[in-house]
């Protein structure tokens, strides 16, 4: 639709002030009285907008779903359920394909034939094997944004031989950022961040007994941290690591 508004003006079919109001009606798509998809986001700000799976029917997500897919080739959905994959792999279209990552709880919806423009690299650590599942999400999210991932899970604090091969990995690599999930005391983004010069985004989850409260005393150690270049996102949000990482990471690749 974008090109097609473009099209016109170059061609002289419509006016400046008319393709500015054509633009201005596509940053939304309304889908019944459910939502208001921002289906020109990745282009407007570089970040896909995606469908938050939590709270709404299958029936609903179908339909976010592949209204978001036909106006952008394809179509992120986070947090889904058994209940909405069943769903949209009982109604996706043929020229769609799914691509479903049962750990992350995501599902990726896009027409076939759609490709991401690769930009830049990150890095990706979870402390625990319980956190892979957000962690995933992270991966899940900077590959859609075109971005490579070098990952490694189970290296946090508590065996911390296990960290430095693939941090050195990662520096050889020339990652942009590095994303490190971790619960429980979610000591281990801080630990990285003290011998890197990259940025580095925490992640607490909720992972952990007792006085961890779902996640809030790994969030607290983050904040409180002391050692500089760490940014923190909320328990839980691998989503918005893996935007933020991977921002840098194309910002990155531009400056090179």
């Amino acid at each position: 639709m974008l090109e097609k508004i473009l099209q016109s003006l170059l061609q002289g079919e419509i006016d400046i002030d008319t393709a500015k109001q054509k633009l201005n009606v596509l940053q939304v798509k309304q889908i019944g009285e459910v939502a208001r998809l921002d289906v020109n986001r990745a282009s407007r700000t570089g970040a896909p907008e995606a469908i938050l799976a939590q709270d709404k029917t299958p029936e609903d997500v179908c339909r976010l779903t592949l209204a978001m897919a036909e106006a952008s080739g394809y179509a992120l959905v986070t947090r889904a359920k058994d209940s909405d994959l069943a769903a949209l792999e009982e109604r996706i279209p043929e020229e769609y394909e799914l691509e479903i990552n049962r750990l992350a709880r995501t599902c990726l919806v896009k027409r076939r034939g759609h490709l991401f423009k690769e930009t830049g690299r990150i890095g990706l650590l979870a402390a625990g094997t319980a956190d892979i599942s957000v962690a995933e999400e992270v991966l899940v999210t900077a590959q859609v944004m075109g971005c490579g991932v070098t990952k490694a899970y189970d290296v946090g604090v508590a065996g911390i031989h296990r960290l430095y091969g693939p941090l050195t990995e990662m520096l050889e690599q020339g990652v942009a950022a590095i994303v490190v999930v971790a619960g429980m005391d979610a000591v281990l983004p801080i630990v990285v961040s003290s011998h890197v010069s990259v940025p580095v985004i925490g992640v607490p989850t909720s992972v952990g007994y007792g006085m961890g409260k779902d996640g809030v005393a790994g969030l607290l150690t983050m904040l409180q941290t002391c050692s500089p270049g760490l940014a923190v996102v909320n328990i839980d949000n691998g989503f918005g690591a893996g935007i933020f990482a991977s921002l840098i990471a194309r910002q990155s690749a531009r400056n090179v």
